[in-house]
Formats: C-alpha cells, sequence, structure tokens
C-alpha cells in the first residue's frame, strides 16, 4: 500500500551515498538544485501532453510533439532506476507514495504503444510536484493531509449506506419519470432515466434529457428539492468524523507562557513560543 516514508541511502559504495544525497536530499546545493530542474522538466513535459491534445498542433506537430516526449519518458525512467539503485529497501520505496507516483509518471507512454490515446495520461506526471513539500519543508504538512484521508476511511460506512440510500431514491424516480414521460421524450428506458434522475437530484443538471410533461416537471421539482435537502448529508458525516479524528489528535493543555492550547497530543512544547508544556493531568 502507498505510504509515506523517508528512504535511506544504500551504504555499500561511496557512489550511491553521493547520488542519494543529490536525488532525494534537498539541505544540498546539489539535490536543491536537481529538485529545482526535476520540477521544471515535469512541468515541460506536462505542456507538451496538453498541447499534443489540441486538434490543430496535434495535426502540424505531432510527431515532434511525440519525440519530445519519449525524451521526458526516457529521462524519467533513467531518474526512476537511480532512485531504486541509490535506496537502501528499493522494494519499499516502490510502494511508497513518491514511488507509485513516479512509476505512474513512466507508465503512459509505454502503455500508448499498446492502447492509442495512453500518452495524454502524461500528464499524471503534474503529481510528481508534490515533492515541493519537501524542497520547501513543508513536509509536516503531510501529516494534516493524513488526518483528512484517515477521517474519510473512517466514516466510508456510513457514506456506503447513504449512497445505497440514494440508489434506491434514483432508481425509484427513474421509473417514474419513465412512465411518465416515456422514449418519445428522450427517457427510453430506466437506466436512462436513472441518469436523469441523478443529474437532478445532486443539481448538476445537464440538460441533455429534460422532461417536457406537467406531471414530469413536477417530479423533477421535487427531485431536486429532495436533492437540496440531503446533498449535505455525506458532508456532515465526513465533518463529524473530521471532529473525532481531531480532537484525538489535540489536547487541551494551555501553554502558562502564552496562553496557546489545542496543541497535537504528543507535544513537549509550546507550537506558539516553545516553551515547555506541561504534562497531561
Amino acid at each position: 500500500m502507498a505510504r509515506f516514508y523517508s528512504p535511506s541511502p544504500n551504504e555499500n559504495s561511496k557512489w550511491k551515498i553521493k547520488i542519494f544525497d543529490i536525488v532525494f536530499g534537498n539541505d544540498t546545493h546539489a539535490g536543491k538544485w536537481f529538485d529545482i530542474v526535476l520540477i521544471l522538466v515535469i512541468l515541460l513535459s506536462v505542456l507538451v501532453a496538453l498541447f499534443d491534445s489540441i486538434g490543430t498542433i496535434h495535426l502540424s506537430h505531432g510527431r515532434l510533439l511525440l519525440q519530445i516526449e519519449w525524451v521526458f519518458t526516457t529521462l524519467f525512467t533513467i531518474e526512476y532506476i537511480i532512485r531504486l539503485a541509490v535506496v537502501k529497501q528499493p522494494f519499499r520505496f516502490a510502494r511508497s507514495f513518491y514511488g507509485v507516483i513516479d512509476l505512474f509518471a513512466l507508465l503512459p507512454m509505454y502503455l500508448s504503444l499498446l492502447f492509442i490515446g495512453a500518452q495524454y495520461l502524461a500528464v499524471l506526471r503534474v503529481l510528481r510536484i508534490l515533492r515541493i513539500f519537501e524542497i520547501l519543508h513543508l513536509r509536516r504538512y503531510t501529516k494534516e493531509s493524513s488526518v483528512l484521508i484517515n477521517s474519510l476511511l473512517n466514516s466510508w460506512r456510513k457514506i456506503f449506506v447513504f449512497l445505497l440510500a440514494m440508489l434506491a431514491i434514483i432508481t425509484v424516480f427513474g421509473a417514474i419519470i419513465f412512465l411518465v414521460e416515456g422514449p418519445e421524450h428522450g427517457f427510453t428506458s430506466i437506466p436512462i432515466s436513472m441518469y436523469w434522475a441523478l443529474v437532478s437530484v445532486t443539481t448538476v443538471g445537464f440538460g441533455d434529457i429534460t422532461p417536457v410533461t406537467p406531471l414530469g416537471q413536477i417530479v423533477a421539482s421535487m427531485l431536486i428539492l429532495l436533492g437540496y435537502g440531503i446533498i449535505a448529508v455525506p458532508t456532515g458525516i465526513y465533518t463529524a468524523e473530521l471532529a473525532t479524528s481531531l480532537r484525538r489528535n489535540y489536547d487541551s493543555r494551555v501553554c502558562e507562557s502564552c496562553g496557546y492550547k489545542s496543541h497535537e497530543s504528543n507535544a513537549k512544547y509550546c507550537m506558539k513560543c516553545g516553551s515547555e508544556l506541561s504534562e497531561k493531568s
């Protein structure tokens, strides 16, 4: 399972340690420049994929853009192999968060040899810019993001029950609107009508299928009002779980020096002034 972890260098040879400091290090001058150049190359490769998706540019410069994309893919492949070679646990790095993203950055061009158009998925490389957290020393904020993810995972059962209830509502209203409007108004089947019900209950309203009879419009109005009433339910479930997670991660100790509170549960010093906190009672 992908996760954050701090890789350690393979100490079998000095050159691996030196390259590790450049590729993974962000405190050294060479490491910072490597990360900056890497981010610029990532952005350029994403721009190439974006331009290649434009019809007129693809027709006139598609071959050139494809060649440039393969150059980027080759560079990223070499970089990925180097990362695996200089870490102490290459398989663990491959399963880590950044390792999985690095792999996904390579796959689109190779998959394009089998599936036409797969090269446009090269825009996934933009996820590699998340390494800017390392460059700017913002790694500590990944802990806050893990709280958000854990809250979502902890509330999945309640959200799943809510989605099942929504599926039942969509099915019922889909069948009703199918009977009311019928194929002559675009509601050719219950699945198509369920699609309309889903679009309506979420208040999206694409407008590709619309009821035209008075009764059908009444049914649509009821569904839209119902959607406004229940659309906040999953948000409330997630917010409640998030509040619970935050209470678990923070305690109520107050700093005696500056009065700041809401420290992390394992904090020994004040997050604001740095004074030592009193022990939990």
